[in-house]
């Protein structure tokens, strides 16, 4: 008789496995305990890590004609905000933290259901409790098995890095300015060198065959440095404004 092989397994399958405090941590919003630490938030910080560590290692040994560059756009599509709320959705999130909020929530539990900040901080910390309770060799494919097609999509349809920088700037009030800073060689090959400002202040800076490329290079290592810095705005606002504060 052949014996039927065991279904790979995704986030769905290890969130039923988690022990009930990791568990129960990592559907808890800030506002419903007395200390921050007892929240996703910590959760979400490493899970933040894993599943970077675990798309850029999917993604490495499969496309080796792509170059750092490519493959660091390819990943910071597939892991974006937005991509991790949308999975969040899939793993059926909104209904756990309306199980998990306290009575006293009242309707602004629905405030965070529909916020793409809490969805995707939730969706990572997910992921580092299951970092936590599995171990990397565990967790890692079933990431990736969640994120498959979040990251069919960033391979299909790259984003303009341009754009995503500007609205996540447009948040803080400020824009973006970019300035080709060299150009070299001759010609027929020419190379530019392009740094994306904002107030005066170099983000990022990026370097391509023509000046649109070159930017959308600078746009995208700008957006790698503004994660933590839009992160620290985030939770000041969610201390002020309570469970109704917006995400990334």
């Amino acid at each position: 008789m052949l014996r039927r092989s065991k279904r790979p397994e995704g986030l769905p399958e290890l969130i039923e496995g988690l022990p009930e405090d990791l568990r129960r941590q990592a559907f808890t919003h800030a506002s419903w305990v007395d200390h921050r630490s007892e929240s996703y938030e910590r959760l979400a910080f490493l899970g933040d890590v894993v599943l970077s560590l675990a798309v850029s290692d999917h993604l490495f040994p499969r496309f080796e004609r792509y170059g750092a560059g490519r493959l660091t756009k390819v990943r910071a599509q597939a892991v974006s905000g937005p991509s991790c709320a949308r999975v969040a959705r899939d793993l059926g999130v909104p209904d756990r933290l309306r199980e998990a909020a306290p009575r006293s929530t009242g309707r602004s539990v629905e405030m965070l259901v529909e916020s793409e900040r809490v969805l995707a901080s939730v969706c990572e910390a997910i992921i580092g409790a299951a970092y936590l309770h599995y171990g990397v060799e565990r967790t890692a494919p079933a990431v990736v098995r969640s994120f498959a097609d979040e990251i069919d999509d960033a391979l299909e349809h790259p984003v303009d890095y341009k754009s995503v920088l500007q609205e996540r700037l447009a948040r803080r009030a400020e824009v973006v300015a970019y300035r080709i800073e060299a150009e070299e060689g001759p010609p027929h090959d020419r190379s530019f060198v392009a740094v994306a400002e904002v107030s005066g202040q170099e983000l990022g800076r990026g370097e391509g065959k023509t000046k649109k490329s070159a930017e959308q290079e600078a746009a995208l290592q700008a957006l790698d440095a503004l994660p933590q810095d839009l992160r620290r705005d985030a939770e000041a606002s969610d201390q002020d404004a309570g469970p109704e504060a917006p995400r990334r």
